[in-house]
């Protein structure tokens, strides 16, 4: 028996009998559903083209001081011979961009743009990633306990996390961080980390409804499904079916959700400090970096420019992988 040019056979050849010639046994290959997903990510350039981006902008945030080492600049660092005296502005064009200052000094501050840029995409990864993680933890939590047991325990939390969600969380924000201003130290932290702590709390508290939510519709699907019944008649307890069961099961869209949310939370922490209530000095924000630049739009527009290109390709690139890696793996999806 022949076959087309570029086809191969997942069976056997058969000798005119029907059955298989000795050693010509060929195994079916079955693809479990992450490399099928991992097959159809591969196709998407742009989700992957996002996914390389995300990685190159992770590894500069993990490097950020060997980088700056490196380059030769620090945050914070004054270059005080870059500006004008008296008016404070950078010398020369676009902002005293030379071979040594490559996007050039910020006004009054005279701080390196580059360096800046570095440990500012360091502290919204950091932010963004923690409040991820903490709404991940809370969510599947929660969301995992109401699908599962239902009745009172699915009506209280539920109805939590709707007023969660109605909740007005931008003045609540606002009104947090104004007093943790004033505080010096809250529960062993104080400084620079206590306002982490209480950015990172925020976002990620008030966050954990929406993920709260998926996780409960698809625990309520899923508890139906035979294994579960076969698994509870077995005699396992109901943590051993929720653990080793159910979320195996739910691994797809809390996956697709993290890489949504990341840059979410990206942008909260960038809109808090933009508003003078986030990383403030001598911590460096990139919605900080905006909030000063702001004020010389006029007369130095390039120092708004790079902080905000920043943003934009740090969020775009985490959408672009999150979109792809949702369509990859959703069995429906026709891309």
């Amino acid at each position: 028996m022949t076959l087309p040019v570029g086809e191969s056979t997942s069976a056997t050849e058969f000798a005119g009998t029907g059955e298989p010639e000795p050693g010509e046994t060929e195994a079916i290959r079955g693809r479990s559903m992450w490399a099928v997903a991992w097959r159809r990510l591969r196709r998407d350039k742009v989700a992957m083209a996002g996914g390389v981006v995300c990685l190159l902008l992770v590894l500069i945030a993990i490097f950020a001081k060997y980088l700056c080492a490196w380059y030769g600049k620090t945050p914070n660092m004054a270059f005080t011979d870059l500006t004008n005296a008296g008016t404070q502005m950078p010398l020369g064009r676009f902002g005293g961009m030379s071979g040594a200052h490559w996007f050039g000094v910020t006004p009054v501050s005279a701080n390196d743009i580059v360096a800046n840029l570095i440990y500012g995409l360091r502290t919204s990864l950091i932010i963004g990633s923690l409040a991820t993680l903490l709404s991940l933890v809370l969510g599947v939590l929660f969301g995992t306990l109401a699908g599962y047991f239902g009745g009172v325990s699915d009506t209280v939390i539920s109805r939590t996390m709707d007023m969660l969600l109605s909740f007005p969380v931008l003045l609540f924000s606002i009104a947090l961080l104004t007093v943790f201003a004033i505080i010096p130290s809250f529960a062993g932290l104080s400084g620079m980390a206590l306002r982490y702590a209480v950015i990172i709390f925020v976002l990620g508290f008030f966050g954990f409804a929406y993920i709260g939510r998926i996780v409960r519709g698809q625990v309520l699907s899923i508890r139906q499904n035979d294994f579960v019944a076969a698994a509870r008649s077995l005699g396992a307890s109901n943590s051993r079916i929720m653990i080793r069961e159910i979320m195996p099961n739910i691994v797809g869209p809390v996956l697709v959700w993290t890489t949504l949310t990341i840059p979410n939370y990206i942008l909260g922490e960038a809109g808090l400090s933009y508003l003078g209530v986030g990383i403030q000095p001598p911590g460096v924000s990139l919605g900080d970096m905006l909030s000063s630049a702001g004020n010389y739009l006029e007369v130095d527009p390039t120092n708004l420019f790079f902080p905000g290109i920043t943003i934009f390709i740090t969020v775009l690139a985490f959408n672009l992988f999150g979109d792809g890696l949702r369509d990859a793996l959703d069995p429906k999806s026709m891309r």
